[in-house]
């Protein structure tokens, strides 16, 4: 076995990762779950509207109830991470969550299922998943040596950013062929196979030391915020993050009840659109490490911003027939732009930080970027609510095109590539 905390890595054969025996066990526990996670995104709300008649409003709330956790716990958690082994953690939020999501076939097949018990599972399945990301997050540098994080970085994206195609229209065929409680039974099964994944990896983490001079987990968690807030780079991008969740949670947290009710789709073609507005993110995960290296790293951000932005414009003008194009493209277009964004931050991130900081830096600006998202939905379904599906989507994209703006405040406009090392 591999001591991976304070020994250096060997040289890797040819091949590079895909030769990683335990890269490419995290990789497929990864992508297995990340499919089941995006089938149950679209399959959640389908249940609430198809089966349970739910509101706007309340399937907005929904949404917001599977980010809230990064809000109450978000901070805590991860200085927590900071102190223990992550892989056991993202083993056991992997069969908490497969649980909570049994539980909702389970309660379908009693005729016991409410909306009540799917806003439990969405809270619960959140609170999961920010310990699992934040642990995820540091145990990627960890596993790989530091030239490897962005490859390790980019092929995690590309199957994420395609798991958002076929999820969703996973979920549609599930829904259309067995009903949307069978399509939440996959994202459990998923769960599983992440976590066995996980299991079988070789390699040995070192557990963490404490920091010096911390004394409680508030001082640890302090530290965290203050190298956030005191660092020119990681701040200026956790505001365009927080801002930037606002317009793309805020329409997608009402884009399956404008699609179902006002556009007046079936469920399978719902589940097929929103994956094929999500095709351009595999490119732009693909892509990201070519972009960097040939524009820059500072540059390649600005570029992603300015894709995310602007295209959100067309979204809005999707309707019946051959509108719903303009939901393909401009989707395509964000999440081309959100993909490279993604992989070159989260890079930056993770090879900038100083690794006894990491889950509390990671955390820290999920705090915001994250703590943003319940808000959005609930705001995206009171507009809903009162001006219709449409009306709260036109708002999201428009305040999303503006938001490339807030990159121009920091010192990126002035640099071809970020720092490696803080000042």
């Amino acid at each position: 076995m591999t001591t991976l905390a304070g020994t250096p890595a060997p040289v890797r054969p040819r091949g590079g990762l895909l030769r990683h025996r335990d890269f490419r066990l995290l990789w497929a526990g990864q992508t297995v779950s990340a499919v089941g996670s995006n089938v149950t995104a679209v399959a959640l709300p389908l249940v609430a509207v198809a089966v349970l008649d739910a509101s706007t409003f309340q399937v907005a709330v929904l949404t917001a109830a599977a980010w809230l956790p990064w809000l109450l716990v978000g901070l805590p958690a991860g200085a927590w991470v900071d102190r223990v082994r992550r892989r056991p953690v993202m083993i056991t939020c992997d069969l908490l969550s497969a649980a909570l999501f049994l539980s909702v076939p389970a309660a379908a097949l009693l005729d016991l299922l409410t909306v009540g018990q799917l806003l439990v599972v969405a809270l619960g399945a959140g609170l999961s998943r920010v310990f699992f990301e934040t642990a995820d997050q540091v145990y990627l540098p960890v596993l790989l040596r530091p030239d490897e994080v962005p490859e390790g970085n980019a092929k995690l994206h590309v199957t994420q950013t395609a798991s958002y195609l076929v999820g969703p229209g996973l979920a549609g065929l599930i829904a259309q062929l067995a009903g949307a409680v069978t399509a939440v039974l996959l994202d459990a099964l998923s769960f599983l196979v992440s976590a066995l994944c996980l299991g079988r990896i070789r390699a040995v983490e070192a557990r963490p030391g404490r920091p010096d001079g911390a004394t409680s987990l508030r001082r640890e968690v302090l530290d965290g915020l203050r190298f956030v807030v005191r660092d020119p780079y990681l701040r200026v991008l956790t505001v365009f993050g927080a801002a930037s969740n606002i317009g793309l949670t805020g329409y997608q947290a009402v884009l399956v009840v404008f699609l179902v009710r006002s556009a007046q789709l079936p469920a399978g073609l719902v589940g097929l659109l929103i994956g094929l507005a999500s095709v351009g993110g595999l490119a732009g995960a693909a892509l990201a490490t070519v972009t960097a290296r040939r524009l820059g790293s500072a540059r390649a951000l600005l570029l992603a911003a300015l894709l995310t932005g602007p295209p959100a414009l067309l979204i809005p003008l999707a309707g019946p027939g051959p509108r719903v194009a303009w939901l393909v493209l401009g989707g395509a277009l964000v999440s081309l732009g959100v993909a490279v964004g993604n992989v070159v931050k989260g890079s930056f991130r993770q090879t900038y930080t100083p690794h006894r900081l990491l889950g509390r830096v990671t955390v820290s600006m999920q705090l915001l970027n994250y703590g943003t998202i319940p808000l959005a939905a609930v705001l995206a379904g009171a507009l809903g609510a009162a001006w219709g599906p449409a009306g709260a989507i036109r708002l999201m994209t428009a305040w999303l095109a503006l938001t490339p703006l807030i990159l121009l405040v920091g010192p990126l406009r002035r640099r071809r590539d970020l720092p490696a090392t803080p000042a």
